[in-house]
């Protein structure tokens, strides 16, 4: 048995970055003969035998997982001529369910889902230039045949709550049964296939046995449902709605609710519509004819809404618009006007944002500000996981900051420029020393300052200089940033930071300023988000593998967005092209 001492004793990867190189003679194929043998074979998730049975091609077992009796932990063995042939026995087992459905005539959906991925160049998917053009694209014959086994079996159960959250459970399967799904080598098991909100292309995965005691086994799913059912029962108590409608156009009258709550969309960061069609092609085949797994507003579309929804994405079009980023900006206006116009006088409202752009955070201030909110607050709430790939040796945000919102007076007066500039340094210094005690730091503690500066702004439905001039929205955010920085450089550097805000000799030179700065900024918030068993993210080690997934690799050291690093150098005097570089 082989025993490696130290990862020199093991042979590195033949794959990077879709570069292959040949186990035999060492010659390194380019990305595009590898998409290109691959796309032969739909992605080549499947293994290739001759009439006798024998593997010629496509995918290799590479090992078996195995668990011993009275012993911990895993144990690996080679694969025997047994499991090539239980792979064999499932590719036919799948063709017999086609030629059956064949055979009905094609009645229903087919049993495999054939609905077509998003095209080529949509944003997060790149597995579509490997061949896989198909949902079913992205399993193996045997995970087809697991799934659709465990949809036709739940649909046994007479119609009701039970039969729904089962198949819940079934659609689980599909993020734990792909050929796109990670092998966590740090946990030594098969965790799920989403690490990050995109689709990659994968060159190994883990192929689990859904009626094991595995991770992600299918009694775990059910597990992971019932719970979420006790939770939220214990939770609400009082059973809800759910309906799909356009958040610009809600079937609620006016100021119908006391509290109006979104996660909001942001431009091109997540295809959430065409990722959430990966469950929901098994979902419609363990529920068919749900009212809920079609789409209200194109009955022709087998898949989720599109025309509609709120993202930029310019392979995509609504009423022969474009869907750029003035219609994303302008959807989330009006959905953000929608959103008031439902809640009460007295109501409240509270918008969900993660992302860590200048700009982000600009077009959306500027949606809730014109929609009739005003920003009373901003809460950092501990919801992403430390670990992800996203946040190693970055700015990421480890929180996801609510902001909190009211609805403005339609009688509320105009601002005072002089007066709002007046209030802001004390409102920030108050809210970052608040913020600071409670454990919050870096990006998180930028960002959740946001809020507090902008109540001053938002409480009026225009500010204006004593001369008449209206006070844009970015112009105020630029004073926002300068005192966000300067009060930073305040509790970082102390009074030699107060020297150099009364222009006073012995102040710090601009690259200690800087680096002060750019090392507070990536300071972590104290925040355990905890590790849910299989949860996305867990495998902070998965690579894209793909040549144009820059995602995938990391460049070594820390990274800060350069537009945050521009907002706080600007107005603190830094010259940042001098530092490029260095």
């Amino acid at each position: 048995m082989f025993e490696p001492a130290s990862d020199r004793d093991v042979r590195a990867g033949t794959v990077t970055r879709a570069k292959a190189t040949c186990l035999c003679c060492g010659v390194v194929l380019p990305p595009e003969r590898v998409r290109e043998q691959l796309a032969r074979q739909r992605g080549g998730a499947d293994v290739v035998f001759d009439e006798a049975g024998r593997r010629v091609g496509g995918a290799r077992l590479t090992a078996v997982v195995t668990l011993r009796p009275g012993e911990t932990g895993r144990h690996y063995r080679l694969p025997t001529d047994a499991d090539y042939a239980a792979v064999r026995a499932a590719q036919a087992r799948l063709a017999g369910m086609l030629d059956e459905w064949e055979r009905d005539g094609k009645q229903g959906l087919c049993p495999v889902p054939d609905e077509p991925l998003p095209p080529i160049g949509t944003l997060g998917f790149r597995v579509q230039r490997y061949g896989m053009l198909q949902w079913g694209d992205l399993f193996t014959a045997r995970q087809k045949v697991a799934i659709t086994s465990l949809s036709r079996s739940q649909q046994v159960i007479p119609e009701g709550e039970i039969r729904r959250a089962i198949s819940f459970a079934v659609s689980k399967q599909s993020d734990f049964n792909s050929s796109v799904s990670r092998w966590a080598n740090h946990m030594e098991k098969s965790v799920a296939t989403f690490g990050r909100h995109a689709l990659p292309m994968l060159w190994d995965w883990g192929e689990i046995v859904p009626t094991s005691d595995a991770s992600g086994a299918f009694h775990v799913a059910v597990n992971w449902v019932a719970n979420a059912a006790d939770t939220v029962a214990t939770v609400i108590g009082t059973p809800g709605q759910v309906q799909t409608t356009d958040a610009t156009q809600s079937n609620l009258p006016d100021q119908a609710t006391g509290i109006w709550f979104t996660d909001p969309p942001y431009y091109d960061a997540i295809p959430y519509s065409d990722l959430s069609d990966f469950f929901l092609v098994w979902l419609k085949r363990a529920l068919p004819d749900h009212p809920l797994l079609r789409d209200p507003f194109d009955p022709a579309n087998p898949l989720s809404p599109k025309t509609r929804e709120a993202v930029q994405d310019e392979t995509k079009t609504c009423e022969g618009r474009v869907k750029d980023r003035a219609f994303f900006e302008e959807t989330m206006g009006r959905a953000f006007a929608e959103g008031r116009r439902v809640l009460h006088e007295d109501g409240i409202g509270s918008i969900v944002f993660a992302h860590k752009t200048t700009e982000g955070w600009e077009a959306l201030l500027a949606g809730v500000i014109g929609g009739g909110w005003t920003i009373t607050g901003s809460w950092p709430i501990a919801t992403e996981k430390p670990d992800r790939m996203r946040a190693l040796d970055s700015a990421a945000l480890a929180t996801s900051v609510h902001l909190i919102c009211r609805p403005r007076p339609a009688d509320a007066p105009v601002g005072d420029w002089a007066d709002v500039l007046r209030e802001l340094p004390p409102r920030v210094g108050e809210w970052m020393e608040r913020l600071q005690g409670e454990g919050v730091r870096g990006a998180d503690l930028v960002f959740a300052c946001i809020g507090p500066a902008l109540e001053i702004f938002s409480r009026h439905p225009a500010v204006e200089t004593p001369d008449g001039r209206e006070v844009g929205l970015a112009e105020y955010l630029e004073r926002v940033w300068e005192v966000v920085g300067r009060t930073a450089l305040e509790n970082i550097l102390g009074a030699a930071e107060a020297q150099a805000r009364n222009g006073l000799a012995g102040a710090l030179e601009e690259d200690a300023r800087l680096t002060a700065l750019f090392l507070w900024t990536l300071q972590a918030t104290d925040a355990d988000a905890g590790e849910e068993d299989g949860g996305a993210g867990d495998d902070a080690d998965a690579d894209d593998g793909d040549a144009d997934d820059a995602p995938g690799t990391k460049a070594a050291g820390f990274a800060l967005v350069f537009d945050v690093v521009r907002r706080f150098a600007q107005p603190l005097g830094i010259d940042l092209p001098k530092w490029e570089k260095r």
